[in-house]
């Protein structure tokens, strides 16, 4: 079994370059304290270190 990774929006991506917002969008989070659950792979690991100023991110 996959482990899962619960993303959470802390921060706004308003004020930051286009790509970040379009990986927080990308991560599937729309509004702040939105959480999610993605697989754990590298590449959504990628796009959480890309945004992790954004995001908190706990380990299932």
């Amino acid at each position: 079994m996959a482990k899962k990774l619960r993303v959470t929006l802390v921060k706004s991506p308003i004020g930051y370059e286009k790509s970040q917002k379009a990986t927080v969008r990308a991560l599937g989070l729309n509004k702040l304290s939105q959480s999610v659950e993605k697989d754990d792979s590298p590449a959504v690991r990628g796009m959480i270190a890309k945004v992790a100023h954004l995001l908190e991110v706990n380990e299932e």
